[in-house]
């Protein structure tokens, strides 16, 4: 029987039982004849025939019994073959090997991520039907509610089943040792419960809990209960002092319980209700919304547009020009993440092609070599069925051992990726606890194997299910395999440099990428700066007196240090991965109906000579600019553009909505780069801190030297002042520029891609070196002729070389015009580059190319150093 047929016989039992029915019908009938041509009766020879044939059952079942038990035993000699094979040649299996776990390990591991990422990255109940929430402003598409648009959305909408808000802190902890600054989220009575969250111990939030003059209540999370608090079950009742609020511990979550967007929160507390103008004004709320059965999120959209529409025409100073945003919950969670990770899916797999072409051209190779024995057996009577097989089983052997391998290497990488993540990122992505060799994974493992041993399979079989098994008897098939290296061969080894190609453009553009974003105009000279993050309690700076006179203190003393030159003060400072609020306002003179957004900022008056930003008109702010001044404000140069384009921007008054007094436009600064690294500038309004102090901050040390020697001594000296202020993130701001999200995105997609391209390089020089000196080898006795009849050897030099750039040429050809496809995918991932580059094109052109012609040189070498007489003798 065939191949197939032999396998179909193990899994289509009927089909095997009614031909071997039809068989024994045939020999019964037969025996019938013969039986009746020897003088007996019909009904005699029936019953002489089934007597010799015995049961019927018992003999179909006997005979499908031994032909799969030949068909296996055949099978596995095969596969010990292959072994022997295997083992004989261990230069050929250890290359082979390696190179396929290479490839597999490298992929498996990028997939372990991508599975934890981007297929189940919301642990939470039927997470489909989750999203988040977001107001659409003239700033842009997301941007936080207002608790008064909350409450609107939550009770007017009608395609929701929940919606929900939430806010982060960090909030101060009272200790036995003081006072401690700890992660935390404040979210309404029902969030959990819309995510799909119950406590493992005590009870979740109730309604009313956000109710003013309510108890106040925490939930604890996992890993607060136990290092805290011992893991006690008596824990319930008691009361912590957290936020400046005394509130009793009401629940435990689960191990599980997190919410990216907030971070890893300690402590969960509830959302106050809020009253007041500034319920409207005050824009910090996150929101996530449950859909209703059958609703979409273009109807989720609709509904709340609708609802925006009404409250800006009810209060068009607040909520003038704001609409809804409503994406999936995932994309809130991972969305910047995507992008990278299929980046790592699509070069890890490029990878894997490339190493199984790789293996697959070797195997071309080994199969040529042994055309001879192949065509001994075809001449003893083997089937060409039996050398297919023989072929399927070797190709299963080496991807099964590369994948075995490789496995076992994809828990290494997979630490290895990890650990690039910084622990400060590794706290907001839940989903990467408990990363290892899931069930996905395994099962995406075993694709890959079989996409392995399908190509490993079919690259020999083109020879031996299609050549002549005995033609290799006569001279050895060196004519054939000459061929095959002019056509499967070169062939395969394009292939291979233009998935090369693609990889090191794709790096090319993401290497410039990331050196334009690190060296991007930010507004100020970041070296020489350090900064630290600072709260102070409510007890002793409830007035404005008192927060003023704090923050000159911490001046006065900050100063002091050895070699700072000067300190500033900020709500925020630059880079801030975060956004901050934007506020609406009213330019004095035009119609009030416009309405206008930017974000406000307020700093110290030598914020900006302190950051050594650029004054491009007007003043900075004075000393003792305090609210018995004139309110005064500073913009960025965006804001003049938007605002005020083709007009002088000084002098002109402007008003905040709701507010009183307007402030005089007294100075524009060029941009500073307040966002992210990879954002643009929005329209910014500096505010003195004098004129509006707070007890929350940052402290800006300008330095003479390099300043992480002064970072340690920040935190005392501010701690000195008063022991109860919180300090946190002490940082020089370069480290913080190099390890904000934005800058970590680009600088791993860059390596990533870099680490990638160079291994597709390599393989790709080395299957390159691996056809050139094959064929060389195949050729050995025309070179020898030609240079018998005086070729010279630079003739023979361009012979081979020729040949190479050849597929040199084409290879790169068509990997340029698949990089440009390919690059056009990165998008969002370019910063200042573009996909098509020509820079960088030129660049990997050249590289490559030169790369694979020096690798095409060592064979070509060989060839021209042939001694012709030795090559003719040897033929």
């Amino acid at each position: 029987m065939s191949l197939m047929r032999r396998i179909a016989n193990l899994f289509v039992r009927s089909k095997v039982e009614s031909e071997i029915e039809a068989e024994l019908r045939a020999h019964i009938e037969m025996r019938m004849e013969d039986n009746m041509q020897h003088g007996m009766t019909e009904q005699e020879a029936r019953r002489d025939a089934l007597v010799r044939f015995g049961n019927a059952a018992a003999t179909k079942e006997r005979v499908v019994g031994v032909d799969a038990a030949l068909w296996l035993e055949s099978a596995w000699a095969d596969a010990r073959y292959a072994c022997r094979g295997l083992v004989k040649n261990p230069g050929f299996a250890v290359t082979a090997i390696a190179v396929l776990a290479l490839g597999v390990g490298v992929v498996t591991a990028i997939f372990a991520f991508a599975d934890a990422v981007l297929i189940k990255p919301v642990p939470y109940k039927e997470p489909a039907r989750l999203v988040g929430l977001f107001e659409k402003t003239p700033m842009g598409p997301r941007y936080h509610l207002s608790y008064a648009d909350y409450v609107a959305w939550k009770s007017g909408n009608k395609s929701l089943s929940a919606l929900e808000a939430f806010d982060e802190g960090p909030w101060p902890l009272k200790t036995d040792a003081g006072m401690e600054l700890v992660d935390g989220g404040s979210v309404t009575a029902g969030f959990l419960r819309t995510l799909g969250l119950a406590p493992v111990l005590g009870r979740d939030f109730r309604d009313g809990d956000d109710a003013p003059g309510a108890e106040g209540v925490v939930l604890l999370s996992y890993s607060a209960w136990q290092k805290r608090f011992g893991g006690r079950r008596n824990v319930l009742g008691e009361s912590i002092v957290v936020d400046n609020e005394v509130k009793t511990i009401v629940g435990v979550l689960p191990p599980q319980a997190a919410f990216s967007p907030v971070g890893t929160c300690e402590f969960w507390t509830t959302v106050r209700v809020q009253t007041g103008i500034d319920s409207r004004r005050d824009h910090g709320l996150g929101a996530i919304g449950r859909l209703k059965d059958g609703v979409s999120i273009e109807q989720v959209s609709e509904d709340l547009d609708a609802i925006s529409a009404g409250l800006a025409r009810l209060y068009p100073d607040t909520n003038g020009g704001h609409s809804a945003t409503v994406v999936p919950l995932s994309e809130v969670m991972i969305g910047r993440l995507r992008p990278l990770l299929l980046l790592m899916l699509s070069g890890g797999l490029l990878l894997l092609v490339i190493a199984s072409v790789n293996v697959a051209s070797l195997l071309l190779v080994r199969t040529e070599t042994r055309r001879r024995e192949f065509s001994l057996r075809g001449a003893l009577g083997a089937s060409r069925s039996r050398m297919v097989r023989q072929f399927c089983i070797e190709a299963m052997v080496l991807a099964v051992a590369g994948s075995a391998v490789g496995l076992g290497s994809a828990y290494g990488f997979m630490h290895l990726l990890l650990g690039l993540i910084p622990s400060t990122m590794q706290d907001d992505m839940p989903y990467l606890r408990g990363l290892g060799l899931s069930g996905h994974v395994l099962w995406f493992a075993a694709a890959i194997t079989l996409g392995m041993m399908a190509l490993l399979a079919v690259t020999p079989l083109g020879r031996i299910a299609r050549g002549d098994l005995r033609g290799g008897l006569a001279d050895g098939g060196r004519t054939a395999a000459n061929g095959v290296w002019k056509h499967l061969g070169a062939n395969l080894v394009v292939l291979e440099l233009g998935m090369a190609m693609v990889l090191l453009v794709g790096a090319g553009l993401l290497g410039k990428s990331l050196y334009k974003l690190m060296h991007t105009e930010i507004g100020m000279e970041s070296k020489h700066l350090a900064i630290l993050r600072m709260r102070a309690p409510d007890a002793g700076y409830a007035t404005d007196a008192q927060r003023i006179g704090l923050a000159q203190r911490i001046g006065a003393e900050v100063r002091r240090l050895p070699g700072v030159k000067d300190v500033a003060m900020a709500e925020l400072v630059p880079v801030s991965s975060g956004s901050w609020a934007s506020a609406g306002f009213q330019i004095v003179g035009r119609p009030s109906h416009d309405k206008n957004e930017a974000k406000s900022l307020t700093v110290s008056a030598n914020y900006f000579s302190t950051l050594e930003a650029t004054l491009l008109r007007g003043r900075y702010f004075r000393d003792g600019e305090d609210a018995s001044k004139p309110p005064v404000v500073v913009v960025n140069r965006t804001f003049t553009q938007r605002y005020f384009p083709g007009e002088e921007a000084l002098g002109k008054m402007i008003q905040f909505d709701g507010a009183v007094a307007a402030m005089e436009v007294v100075g524009v600064v060029e941009d500073i780069q307040e966002g992210p690294l990879d954002t643009m500038v929005p329209p910014v309004m500096y505010r003195p801190l004098e004129q509006d102090p707070m007890r929350n901050y940052f402290v800006v040390v300008r330095t003479e030297q390099a300043p992480r020697g002064i970072v340690s001594a920040l935190s005392s000296t501010v701690h000195a002042l008063d022991a109860g202020i919180l300090v946190l993130d002490a940082e020089t701001m370069d480290d913080r520029i190099n390890r904000s999200q934005a800058a970590y995105l680009h600088v791993a997609s860059a390596w990533l891609a870099s680490g990638f391209a160079s291994m597709a390089l390599l393989l790709g020089v080395v299957g390159l070196y691996g056809v050139v000196a094959y064929s060389v080898s195949q050729r050995t006795r025309e070179i020898g002729v030609r240079m018998a009849l005086g070729a010279q050897r630079s003739g023979v030099y361009g012979l081979i070389l020729k040949e190479a750039a050849r597929l040199v040429g084409v290879g790169i050809g068509v990997g340029m015009v698949c990089a440009v496809c390919a690059a056009s995918l990165l998008g969002k991932m370019l910063y200042g580059t573009a996909p098509w580059d020509a820079a960088t094109l030129v660049t990997v052109a050249a590289v490559l190319g030169g790369s694979a012609m020096v690798a095409s040189y060592l064979p070509a070498r060989r060839a021209a150093s042939v001694n012709p007489v030795e090559a003719l003798r040897a033929e």
